[in-house]
């Protein structure tokens, strides 16, 4: 293995723990997403294209499912993502992995957010759809606890993602400096 390879690993555990870290802490306050880093602001923008079009994708099911349609992409094509790419190997769970659980925390403070509309949406006539569903449900208390498990769900992903990049830095070690 090339020592190259091993600062490479080293470094993308590094991020990775990083923006596990922002993600589970600064993320889930107004002030932090202000301040978000700008490659979590990339993935974050990515993911805005995805979730609008996961309304689209899902609109001819209903408006309960349009609804949640957008957040349900941003769970399904993460997770598509994992299946596929597991075919060529565990190395890349850490990018999917932490895509997923990227997308499970950004879900869950728009969740979070249904009570009190406070997050900017993409204009100023758009429906928040975690309020609406909620509504629609009845239920405006269940807000708290669904966020609340689909972040803990997210921050598993990241740990996971985080555990991954670990495994194989120690393994690209263990290769490189003590197999013979």
């Amino acid at each position: 293995m090339n020592k190259s390879i091993i600062v490479l690993d080293l470094l993308v555990l590094a991020v990775v723990a990083y923006f596990t870290w922002y993600m589970a802490t600064d993320y889930q306050t107004f002030a932090g997403r202000a301040h978000i880093p700008f490659v979590l602001w990339v993935i974050d923008t990515i993911d805005l294209f995805i979730h609008e079009g996961g309304h689209f994708f899902f609109g001819f099911m209903g408006r309960l499912i349009y609804f949640m349609g957008g957040s349900l992409m941003q769970v399904v094509l993460p997770s598509l993502a994992i299946w596929v790419f597991l075919k060529s190997g565990f190395r890349s769970l850490i990018g999917t992995l932490y895509w997923l659980g990227h997308n499970l925390i950004n879900v869950s403070v728009y969740i979070g957010d249904a009570p009190y509309r406070r997050l900017p949406l993409i204009s100023d006539s758009a429906i928040h759809d975690w309020n609406w569903i909620f509504n629609h449900l009845g239920d405006m208390d269940m807000a708290a606890p669904v966020s609340t498990t689909v972040f803990v769900a997210g921050i598993a992903a990241c740990v996971g993602a985080v555990l991954t990049a670990g495994f194989f830095l120690v393994s690209d070690i263990r290769e490189t400096f003590f197999v013979e």
